[in-house]
């Protein structure tokens, strides 16, 4: 994967934040127009919205910066109830590197991005590389947070903004099945899902029916074709969705009898 502008010592760097908030269109409308995203996609179940952003360094940090003030203005966590696990308002803030060679400039980005919103009064916590390794999840459970300093920022959680999660990441794909099938079966599905792939998942009961909820965090080495394969064992799957924007690798062999909702490859979203 290229990621750097044609003929150009460039360095093209990737962001996607989600944020708490997957029902109130205006304010999703609002906080679009801080974070300036080339793709963005809401849920309501899961209330919560993922905006995937695009720049160079020095430059990308201030729109996630720009939409993370718009979310701390607009979202208040003690009203929220969703699906997905969070622990703020803007939830996550990861910087992506598309090349191995740019995972320095990446590191950089997202270290000066957390510390600028740890200007802003929210408490961040780096989770990845970043911080030897601990994951989302590990930050996410109950008590996760509980005696646990902050990288940057106040040491206790803003009183509606909760905290942010940042690091300096290769790209993921955020991939969800929906089948026919009760709940348990999902939840089932996603437990094979995490031990013979290797892929962070959960089943769960949404309003149109049951979801299997997947990151894929090694598209080289498991597709999403690989977790429709393997969900097709235990139930019958009537459609697809990406949340953002995949690498095109992710995409290969994927069945054509399956709908898929969401956007075009990640490589159509970057600057020619």
């Amino acid at each position: 994967m290229i990621s750097r502008l044609s003929g150009s010592p460039v360095v093209v760097l990737i962001s996607v934040p989600n944020v708490s908030e997957g029902r109130d269109q205006a304010v999703l409308g609002q906080i679009a127009v801080a974070f300036q995203p080339v793709y963005w996609s809401s849920d309501a179940d899961h209330h919560r919205a993922v905006f995937t952003l695009v720049g160079e360094p020095g430059q990308l940090y201030r729109q996630v910066l720009a939409g993370a003030r718009a979310s701390i203005e607009r979202i208040d966590l003690r009203r929220h109830e969703g699906l997905h696990p969070r622990v703020g308002a803007l939830d996550v803030a990861p910087i992506v590197y598309l090349d191995p060679e740019d995972q320095g400039a990446a590191c950089a980005e997202a270290l000066v991005l957390a510390d600028e919103i740890g200007q802003l009064g929210v408490p961040v916590y780096l989770y990845g590389d970043l911080a030897g390794g601990r994951t989302r999840a590990q930050l996410r459970r109950p008590g996760g947070l509980d005696g646990l300093k902050p990288d940057f920022g106040p040491s206790r959680l803003h009183p509606t903004a909760g905290a942010t999660l940042v690091a300096a990441r290769p790209p993921l794909v955020a991939f969800n099945v929906e089948i026919d099938a009760p709940p348990a079966t999902a939840k089932a599905i996603a437990k094979r899902l995490r031990s013979e792939l290797d892929v962070r998942a959960l089943g769960l009961p949404l309003s149109t029916g049951t979801q299997v909820s997947t990151n894929i965090e090694d598209h080289t080495r498991v597709t999403m074709a690989d977790v429709v394969a393997l969900v097709r064992e235990d139930a019958t799957v009537t459609g697809a969705e990406l949340v953002a924007p995949a690498p095109r690798a992710a995409h290969a062999d994927f069945p054509a009898d399956v709908p898929l909702r969401g956007p075009k490859p990640l490589e159509d979203h970057l600057p020619s």
